[in-house]
């Protein structure tokens, strides 16, 4: 029996240190060393869906629909993460399937689940992707400027290039590198924002339901540069 349970424990540590391949670095915060994909195209797996009206079915909300993730945009709230990221490079694709409206990428995502948590978004509202937007006390330093402000809910920085956004019903591109503290915004190929001193500057990575339908898919990390 002793050797028995001795084998068992032995194949547990094994898949534990499998499912942790291309993942290292601090307990619960994982660090990329090869690419990770966030979204199976096929379920919620690894994802929490959050909303705050209890009342509300997320199934209602986030929806998979020919390997696209389809979130109605009402009520507010996000999906995000179950793990957590440093250092890393996102790609994240997205459309309006109707007309523009409003959404975005969460960043360092903090604390208790709430409606607007503590993070750094990468806007996605139609005309001003690429804006970030500091939530509830999130700090980010852009063009030598501190915007942390502990006292607003919202702080928005804007983008330095022109708008890239392609027109609903076409997919646009998101990548988002993060690395000790800077954030580098890509929309279409085209960097549109920069900072430094993010703060947090390791979290959960989320998508915000937001005002309109959005449509996402091919959601994952590489490797910082």
């Amino acid at each position: 029996m002793a050797r028995a349970v001795s084998r068992i424990g032995w194949v547990v540590a094994v898949m534990s240190l499998s499912a942790l391949a291309g993942c290292r670095g601090t307990p619960g915060i994982a660090s990329l060393d090869e690419k990770a994909v966030l979204w199976n195209g096929t379920d919620f797996t690894g994802w929490y869906r959050y909303v705050a009206d209890p009342t509300v079915d997320v199934n209602s909300v986030w929806r998979v629909r020919n390997h696209v993730i389809r979130c109605s945009g009402k009520p507010d709230g996000y999906m995000r993460t179950e793990n957590r990221y440093k250092n890393y490079r996102l790609h994240v694709e997205w459309r309006w399937p109707e007309q523009a409206a409003n959404s975005g990428v969460l960043l360092h995502m903090s604390g208790p689940d709430q409606l607007w948590p503590t993070c750094i978004e990468c806007q996605l509202k139609a005309g001003n992707a690429g804006d970030f937007v500091l939530m509830n006390g999130a700090g980010l330093t852009v063009n030598g400027i501190d915007w942390q402000d502990a006292a607003k809910q919202f702080v928005a920085i804007e983008k330095k290039a022109l708008v890239r956004e392609k027109p609903a019903g076409q997919w646009n591109v998101y990548e988002i590198h993060c690395k000790k503290g800077t954030i580098r915004c890509f929309v279409n190929g085209v960097l549109q924002n920069e900072g430094m001193k993010a703060e947090p500057n390791t979290g959960w990575i989320g998508l915000q339901s937001e005002g309109g339908p959005i449509e996402f898919r091919n959601i994952y990390l590489l490797p910082a540069d």
